[in-house]
Formats: structure tokens, sequence, C-alpha cells
């Protein structure tokens, strides 16, 4: 396809940061495009089979406490999230709930396949956290333990799904992730370090990521590319 028509199909104002970065070489500004989607693809993925662990993980820590229906029960008249100050929640759970059993497909595996990357995210919050019986942090057995300069707290683990949350954002809303961020520039460092970042709490529940995710990880190789762009 030609520059004219690429940039008729998906706005010059969509393209402006491309060809600025590509020193406007409109050829690299095409190529680089096509790897950034390739580049949200690759991270998509490991994002996604990263979602679907920590959801996991955290429904086998509570189903023996709270009961094989603690998510639907946490929203019941005096369950665990009904506490105001965890409405917004509350009201996630219920939406999902509501949509199920109208459908008549209610089940306790499709309302926790329902929930947002952010219900779980708040899990470790600090009254998500203790209203399920402050005992989270088992999803990751082998982080390490805390020192006088830093806390493995839930706190912590909370801060690092929250820069999961928005790298999931920001490629679910078509944002550029192969540039400094608010710059015309490319830089696949960001995605490196959330990259580093994800394999990290994989390995901190136990899991062998580079297993799991054999044939579907491409990630370096396609930052590897775009910087071959600068």
């Amino acid at each position: 396809m030609e520059y004219p028509e690429f940039v008729r199909i998906l706005s010059s104002q969509r393209m402006k940061r491309y060809t600025e970065a590509t020193l406007n070489d409109t050829r690299k500004a095409m190529a680089l495009y096509r790897y950034n989607l390739r580049l949200s693809q690759e991270m998509f993925t490991i994002v996604s089979c990263f979602e679907v662990a920590l959801r996991n993980a955290i429904d086998a820590q509570l189903v023996p406490t709270l009961g094989e229906e603690w998510l639907k029960n946490a929203i019941l008249p005096n369950g665990i999230f009904t506490n105001g100050r965890m409405n917004e929640t509350k009201k996630i759970i219920e939406r999902a709930y509501d949509r199920l059993t109208r459908q008549g497909n209610y089940s306790h595996s499709k309302l926790i396949a329902e929930m947002e990357f952010g219900v779980w995210k708040y899990m470790f919050s600090s009254l998500q956290y203790r209203a399920t019986g402050q005992r989270l942090l088992r999803v990751f057995p082998y982080k390490p333990r805390s020192s006088a300069s830093t806390q493995y707290n839930n706190s912590y683990i909370f801060n690092e799904l929250d820069k999961v949350n928005s790298l999931r954002n920001r490629i679910a809303h078509h944002e550029p992730i192969c540039f400094k961020l608010h710059e015309s520039e490319i830089d696949t460092s960001y995605i490196i370090n959330e990259y580093q970042k994800i394999q990290t709490l994989f390995s901190w529940m136990g899991i062998d990521s580079h297993s799991m995710l054999y044939g579907l990880d491409h990630v370096q190789s396609v930052c590897a590319k775009i910087n071959s762009l600068k």
C-alpha cells in the first residue's frame, strides 16, 4: 500500500508520531506502525496469560475459606464486598452476575472469567485484602522476603498489578507502545521493563513462563526490529 492511502485509512493525526520518529521516511513510518501492532499483540498475549493465571490462583486461595460461590456471595447482603468503600468492585460483580443470570448461563467459573483485570488488582488493596482474610500473598509463594528497604506486602503487589493493568489498557485503547512517553521518539525500554516485571510475577507464582509461553513470546525480537528503525 502506498503511504497516502495508508494515511487516508488511519488518519494523519495517528501517523504523525510515526513519521516524526522516522524523520519523515514514510516507508519506515509504515513499518514502525505495523511493528507497534505486532508488539501490542505480543504483549497482550502475555498479559492475558498472566491475568488468567492470577485469577485462577486467587480463586484457589479463596474457595477453601470463603466457599465455592465466594464471588457471588461477596455481593449479597452482609457480603464481604458490601462495605461502601468497596462499592465499585461490588458494582462490577453485580453487573456480571446479573448479565449471566439473565442469559441463564451463570456458574462460578463464568463469573470469575467475566471480571475485569482491575478487580483482581484491587484484591490486593488494603480493604479487599483484609476482607478476603489477608491470605492472598500466598498467590506469590516465591516472592522475596520483605526487608527494611522493601516491603513485599499486598501494597507492593497492588502497585505491580496496577502497572500491568495500565499496560493492558493502553493496548486495549490502541495507544502506541513503541515510543518514549509523550514523545515522538522510538523507545522500547518501557515495554521491556514491563515485560520483565510480568516474568518476575510469574516466577513469584511458581510458574515457568518460558515454558508456558513457548511459541507465543516474541517480544524481544519485535523490539529489536522496532529499534532497527531508529
